[in-house]
C-alpha cells in the first residue's frame, strides 16, 4: 500500500512540476523554434534585459499587483476585523457576499466589470480603460481573499488578550496596533501574497478591463501564442520562478530562527 502511495505522489509531482521544467529548460535552448535541445546558451536572459517591450509590459504587472495588493491588504484586513469583532445588521448576508468574488467566473467578474467602467464613464466621462481601472478590477476580487484568510486567523484569537488591554486603559486603535495586528501578521501576510500572486498571473479579468498602453505581461503573452512564445519568454518565467522559490526558502529560514 505504502509503495502504491509513493508511486501515486511522484506521479501528482510530476504532473504539477514537468511543465515548469520544460520552461526552465527551453530557456537555455540556442533553437528558438521547437522544442529539441540544440545547445546550452544564456542568449535569451541577455535579450530579455535588452527587450524593452517586455520590460515595460513587466513594469505594468508588478505596477498593478502592487498597488492593488497593497490597497486590497488594507481594506481586508480591516473587513474581516469589523465581521469577527463587531455585531451589525446584515452582518451574515455581507459574510456570505464574500464568497461571490471567489466562486464567480471570471468572465461574469470582467464583463461585469467593464459594463460597470462604462456606465460610470458615460454618466461623469471617466474613468477611461487603462491601468487603474485594471487595479480597480483587482482589487474588487483580492479583498475578498485577504478578508477570507485574515478572518480564518481573527477566529482562532483569544478575545480575552484585548480585552485585558482595554482593561489597562489602551484606546480601541492601540490595542488593535499593539495587540491584534502582531497576532493576525501571519493570517495578513498570507493574504497579501495570495492577493499578489492572483494579480500577477491574472489574465481574463485584465482582460476585459485593460486599454490602449496598460498591457500586461499575461495579455502579451496570449498575443503572442498565435506567433509563437519568444524563448524571453521562457527566461522571464525561468527567472519568476526562481525568485518564488527563493522568497519561499527565505521565508521558511526567518520563520525557523523566529520560532
Amino acid at each position: 500500500m505504502k509503495r502504491w502511495l509513493a508511486v501515486h505522489a511522484w506521479l501528482v509531482f510530476a504532473f504539477l512540476y514537468l511543465p515548469i521544467a520544460v520552461i526552465v529548460a527551453l530557456s537555455f535552448n540556442q533553437s528558438r523554434f521547437g522544442v529539441r535541445f540544440t545547445g546550452f546558451t544564456f542568449d535569451w536572459y541577455i535579450r530579455l534585459f535588452n527587450n524593452e517591450r517586455i520590460l515595460e509590459y513587466l513594469t505594468n504587472t508588478l505596477i498593478v499587483a502592487v498597488v492593488s495588493t497593497a490597497v486590497s491588504t488594507i481594506l481586508g484586513t480591516l473587513l474581516a476585523v469589523g465581521l469577527v469583532r463587531y455585531r451589525f445588521r446584515w452582518q451574515n448576508a455581507l459574510r456570505y457576499l464574500l464568497y461571490v468574488p471567489v466562486v464567480v467566473p471570471d468572465v461574469v467578474m470582467g464583463i461585469s466589470l467593464l459594463l460597470l467602467f462604462d456606465v460610470v464613464r458615460d454618466a461623469i466621462g471617466w474613468p477611461r480603460l487603462s491601468l487603474f481601472t485594471i487595479i480597480l478590477a483587482h482589487i474588487s476580487f483580492q479583498i475578498a481573499y485577504v478578508t477570507l484568510v485574515v478572518r480564518a486567523r481573527l477566529m482562532l484569537l483569544d478575545p480575552t488578550l484585548e480585552e485585558a488591554a482595554k482593561d489597562l486603559g489602551a484606546t480601541p486603535w492601540l490595542t488593535f496596533r499593539e495587540v491584534t495586528l502582531p497576532l493576525i501578521m501571519p493570517g495578513v501576510i498570507s493574504g497579501a501574497l495570495l492577493a499578489f500572486s492572483l494579480s500577477l498571473d491574472d489574465f481574463v479579468v485584465t482582460f476585459f478591463t485593460a486599454g490602449p498602453g496598460s498591457t500586461t505581461l499575461p495579455l502579451y503573452i496570449y498575443s503572442s501564442v498565435k506567433l509563437g512564445i519568444s524563448p524571453e519568454i521562457h527566461a522571464l518565467s525561468t527567472l519568476m520562478v526562481g525568485i518564488t522559490i527563493l522568497v519561499l526558502l527565505l521565508g521558511a529560514l526567518f520563520w525557523k530562527r523566529r520560532v
